[in-house]
């Protein structure tokens, strides 16, 4: 079965919100499946915090990173199934409210 989170999305369409303090990460593809993730799996991310002065830079980050310190705010149905069964809003309402 072919990763379901492979085929990168633009800023505004992420598969996932994550969000710490000041941190925002848009997870935009993911290199693995979720089955197969471990401590070193990786994550394309665009990612925004005051020390990016409000704007998203886009780059790899650890998904054990985002998952470990982020909280998940807005994710797709097929995100929430894989990854978090708690009810949060798509990305496109998020994104709507901010």
């Amino acid at each position: 079965m072919p990763n379901p989170f492979g085929k990168s999305r633009k800023l505004n369409e992420p598969y996932a919100i994550y969000r710490a303090g000041d941190f925002t990460w848009h997870v935009l593809k993911t290199y693995k499946q979720v089955k197969n993730e471990d401590a070193y799996a990786r994550w394309f991310v665009a990612a925004k915090s005051d020390a990016t002065f409000g704007s998203f830079e886009l780059g790899d980050t650890y998904a054990l990173d985002v998952k470990r310190y982020g909280t998940l705010v807005a994710a797709t149905p097929e995100w929430q199934a894989a990854y978090d069964t708690r009810a949060v809003p798509t990305p496109a309402e998020y994104l709507a409210r901010a």
